[in-house]
């Protein structure tokens, strides 16, 4: 291995190093953009935390998109492929250059108002999924960009793919999809927090005022809502859904 692919291989491990750690968005992106930027050498970086959106992007350096440039930047992106690939395509780490030429990028809009303000000569940017948001799925955009000299490379490409997937995976634990709402209906959830308690049909019979029958048919009505197949089943199944149930 040469010594720049070292390099890059250390630079790719500090990334992974800080989302082992990583307990929440919020506090991860601030510690996260300058290790990105040195895995995938630029002199900026902006991470979009849903595309397509009009949430405020995080940026490196701070403050690198003005109101003017944003507001620039939702006008005209529909015109951008390198936009379109990230934000509504596969997402895949993508080097503008591979999509257009330079006198093709030129001659944007979205360059002189966005771009060349920005220092952004170069770019490579992807997406990623990164699990949801008010319980719907979420993309989160990242681009780097240089200024000049240039341009990036495969190995920049390659390590931007290697971020990528691991990105993807952390953003997908910390934001989960949220539990399904149980299907059982009240009078079921009585009966299966006494059954969790180790009460038998009689003696849940007797607490609800119903009869051991009804106890059966609420019995039989929830083992097919909880997909199990018996009293034990049915009791560690609610007991995971509703562990507050053990202690009533």
């Amino acid at each position: 291995m040469s010594a720049a692919a070292e390099a890059g291989l250390r630079r790719i491990l500090a990334v992974v190093d800080l989302l082992t750690d990583a307990v929440d968005e919020e506090s991860l992106v601030p510690a996260l953009l300058p290790l990105l930027l040195a895995a995938v050498p630029g002199d900026s970086v902006v991470w979009s935390p849903r595309a397509g959106s009009a949430d405020r992007p995080l940026t490196l350096p701070a403050g690198l998109l003005t109101d003017d440039v944003r507001e620039a930047f939702a006008r005209e992106a529909a015109a951008d492929v390198l936009v379109a690939h990230t934000a509504r395509g596969t997402g895949t780490p993508m080097r503008r250059s591979t999509l257009q030429t330079r006198d093709e990028f030129h001659a944007l809009a979205a360059y002189a108002d966005v771009y060349r303000p920005c220092g952004s000569e170069h770019q490579l940017a992807m997406s990623f999924p990164a699990g949801l948001a008010d319980g719907v799925p979420r993309k989160v955009c990242v681009a780097f960009s240089r200024g000049g000299g240039s341009d990036f490379t495969d190995d920049d490409v390659a390590a931007a793919a290697v971020l990528r997937t691991r990105l993807g995976h952390l953003l997908g634990r910390l934001a989960p999809p949220a539990p399904a709402p149980c299907p059982v209906t009240r009078r079921e959830s009585a009966v299966l927090a006494l059954l969790a308690r180790g009460l038998t049909n009689q003696q849940i019979a007797h607490r609800l005022a119903i009869s051991p029958r009804t106890v059966d048919k609420h019995l039989e009505h929830a083992y097919a809502k909880l997909r199990v197949g018996g009293r034990v089943e049915a009791a560690n199944a609610w007991l995971t859904r509703s562990p507050a149930a053990a202690h009533r």
